[in-house]
Order: C-alpha cells, then structure tokens, then sequence
C-alpha cells in the first residue's frame, strides 16, 4: 500500500484529497491518504462568520459560476440545493464628483460595444477618442506572457486605462496593471484582438461568455462559503486528517519522504502534496537550489472590514452592488461591496452589510492602517462610509480580518517562474508537487481545478512507481 500526505487543508489541498480517494477507488488502487493542517480547522482563507443576522466572509466571498468544472463539482458534493446566487447591479466608481457608474457593457471596465464607451462619465470625449484607435491598430508585438497594462494602452489609451480599466483590474488582482501579464489576467484579449482586429469587437462577438444574466453570477451557500469546506471534510472521511498539527520537516528517503510533525510524530509517504503557500513550501523543502525561483514569488495584503448596521439596505443606491476607488482618493479604502445588497443571504433582516477593503497599493498608509487595532480600524472605515455613502451611525456588527503577505501577487515572470521551479523540482524531488494559490490562480474555482489537476499527477506518480516495481497492485 502507497501513502500520499497532503500538506494544507484548504480549498486545493482539500479538493485533492477528495479527487484521490475517488481515482484511487475506481482505479482499485490500495492507498493511505492524510492531510495535514497547521491550524485547528481547515479551509485557509475560507471562513464563515455568523454574527446575528449577518453572514461575513474572511476570504472571498464567492466562486465564479461560468469557470469550468464548478457546476458539476458542486453538484457532485451534493451542495446544488445550497447554492445562493449574488444580484447583479452597477459598480461604480468613487470619485471627487461622487459614485460614477462603470458602464454595464464592460469587462473589467473595457468597453464590450462603442456605446458602453461613449456613455461612460469617467472619461472625457478626448479619451474616448483616442481609444478608438483598438478599431483600426494591429497587434503585432503582444503576446500573453505580456504586460496587461502595456498592452491596453497600447489599443485603448492612457486615459480610459487608468481612470476605468486600472481601477478595476488592479483591485481584482492586487497589483499594478503594469506588472500583470495578460495570461494571469485575462489572456483571451490577446486572441479576440488577433482575431478581430479590435478588443472591443472580439468582446462585443462574446458577450454571453461575459454579459448574460447567468455569466454574470457567482455562487455562495445558504450558510456562506465554509459549506463547502465542511462538505470535503465529511467526503474525504476515510482519509486521516489532522487539524492543528504543524508539519515541521521534510526530508527525502530515497524515492519516498520521511515528514516529521509537531509533537514528535513521523510519517512516511511515496508522495507529498505541498498545498499551502510558497513561504511554507519554500522553508519545509529547504533547499538552497530552489531559493532562486522561490524569492521571486510575490505576495500582497490585506485588511477586510464588515459593518453590520440596524439600518435598512434601501438607504443604498437601489442599482448598486458596491464601488471601486481609483488612486489619489480622499478615502482609504479601495473598495466596498454592499454585501447585503450583492448576497441576500448574509443580513436575514435585510439590514445594511457592508464590507471594506484596505489594501497594501500604498505600502506608507497600508502601515499605519495594519499597526491599528481593531476600533482604531472600524473607525477608519466608518469615515470612508461617511464619505462615500453619507452613511453615519454606531454598527451593531463589525468584523476586521488581516491577512498579512498572503494574497499571492502574479507578475510578468510568474508563469516561467513556476516552469523553472517544477523542472528543478522534476530533478531533486520528482515525487513532490506544489498546488495552491501561491502558483496556479487565486480564485476558488481556480484552486478546486488545481486541485483535481493535482490529484491527476499523484495518480500518475503512482502509476510510475508501480511499473518501476513491477507489481501488479499498490
């Protein structure tokens, strides 16, 4: 019998697990599994809140519906019953002049039709203009591994990039827009504007994939996210699984690993997962060959706010989902979704959820904002509401959550990066594989198909380990 030790109980680590289990039994195959989580629970970032009436998210608070793979997967747990769709409505952007919507035919704010880019209020007719230039300029430099920020001036424009592009997409992936590839973004802009000459007329050519009713959802549980964490922790029953216990060391045996455990425990294992983030990873394996390829990953952060208030949701906006804030605000945020108006599950009552988003673009205020306690921090935002919303009034509810260096931050040699570590990996350690967010997408959709594509290489390592046995069965 084979043993595979999963090392990181979140979504990928746990989404491997389950799709092990399953190949392993249908393949008739004899193996231990265990999953190993430094903390007292399992899902990472992945954590439901009940606070009264209010449901509050640690991590995100969705997964996208339209990836591939969600749908059935959801379905295979059994969860399609639980599912609670977000309602559409404008974003907006916050500016010196108020909350200015984002036009609704867009795509991260790129205009999918000419009228979304003339009906626009935060460009000037001069931007609009310019940005004509998409219709009638080839592509014939860029390619995916390419700047996004580079490559949508280039079509589109200064101004158009950063008063509606930037602010969106930068807020989506926690970095500069200049320093995002296209492929860690959105890599189909490159077809769409080889294909059709023009980005806005490949959008325009696609706008079901993006722009119907149903694209445009994402998916949560009637309970919130953890759901589907607990629903993996009750179908991955048969494996051991051991929450609060550290993995310490690792060290290579041959063909097989030797992991030692906080509280003296070892445990041996013909394959390890390392799902949990590339610092982690980076410290258990060790090895000064892979320093190289390691420092170069990047990390963000953050703080979330929720504000609960004994107020009803309609002093909102009654179109809005929440709002983006460009650079150079007089607010200190960068975000704020209008949870109770986006998720109606999350404020039985239907009173006012908001969450606030403070990130580290601004490393100087982010410091003195992640030196703040907790009130110091609620205070904070309650200014911006004030601000923003014109919203004032003591919260009934309010949750602040840090995560410090942990948002993995993709750059313009992310991809290469993780080819060159995997191939040394496939030299000194061809029995490890790393999965997670620090490498292969920081969605939950993107970690669940990371994670059965992990399974996927544990299963073959297996199978490799059998034909150089030469036995019939593991």
């Amino acid at each position: 019998m084979k043993s595979i030790i999963i090392i990181g109980g979140g979504i990928t680590g746990l989404t491997a697990l389950y799709e092990l289990q399953k190949k392993a039994r249908n393949a008739g195959i004899e193996a231990a599994f265990t999953l190993v989580e430094e903390s007292p629970r399992l899902g990472g970032k992945i954590r439901t809140i009940q606070h009264g009436e209010f449901t509050m998210e640690t991590g995100a608070d969705s997964i996208v519906a339209r990836k591939p793979g969600v749908a059935a997967f959801i379905e295979e747990l059994g969860l399609q019953g639980r599912m609670c769709h977000n309602d559409t409505g404008k974003s907006y952007l916050y500016t010196a002049g108020g909350l200015k919507p984002i036009p609704e035919e867009t795509v991260f704010g790129i205009p999918a039709c000419l009228d979304a880019l003339f009906r626009s209020e935060l460009v000037s007719i001069k931007g609009k203009i310019t940005a004509l230039k998409d219709l009638f300029t080839r592509n014939t430099t860029f390619t995916k591994d390419s700047s996004a920020g580079e490559f949508l001036e280039a079509f589109f424009g200064k101004e158009l990039v950063e008063k509606q592009i930037a602010p969106v997409l930068s807020g989506v992936y926690s970095g500069d827009l200049h320093e995002l590839t296209l492929a860690t973004t959105m890599p189909f802009l490159v077809d769409y504007k080889n294909e059709y000459g023009s980005i806005i007329k490949g959008l325009a050519a696609h706008k079901p994939i993006f722009l119907s009713p149903e694209r445009k959802k994402f998916v949560s549980f009637q309970n919130g996210l953890s759901e589907i964490i607990d629903r993996l922790e009750e179908k991955t029953a048969g494996a051991e699984i051991l929450k609060g216990t550290k993995a310490v060391a690792l060290k290579r045996r041959g063909d097989s690993y030797q992991l030692a455990l906080s509280g003296g425990r070892k445990l041996k294992a013909d394959v390890i997962v390392l799902a949990v983030p590339h610092t982690t990873a980076q410290s258990l394996l060790s090895k000064a060959s892979l320093a190289h390829e390691f420092h170069k990953f990047k990390t963000a952060s953050l703080i979330s706010i929720y504000l609960g208030f004994d107020l009803p949701d309609t002093v909102l906006p009654g179109d809005g989902t929440g709002f983006i804030v460009p650079k150079d605000s007089d607010l200190l945020c960068d975000a704020c979704t209008w949870t109770s108006r986006k998720w109606r599950h999350t404020s039985k009552n239907r009173h006012l959820l908001l969450r606030l988003f403070y990130k580290n673009t601004n490393p100087e205020l982010f410091a003195k904002l992640n030196a703040m306690d907790k009130d110091a921090l609620v205070s904070a935002a309650l200014q911006d509401v004030a601000k923003a919303l014109g919203i004032t009034g003591t919260p009934v509810a309010a949750e602040v959550t840090k995560w410090q260096d942990q948002m993995p931050r993709y750059d313009l040699n992310h991809r290469k990066t993780i080819a060159a570590l995997n191939e040394k990996l496939a030299v000194s350690d061809p029995n490890l594989i790393l999965a997670g967010c620090s490498y292969y997408g920081v969605g939950i959709a993107d970690c669940i198909l990371n994670g059965k594509q992990t399974a996927e290489k544990v299963m073959a390592r297996l199978q490799h380990k059998q034909q150089k046995s030469g036995k019939v069965s593991l």
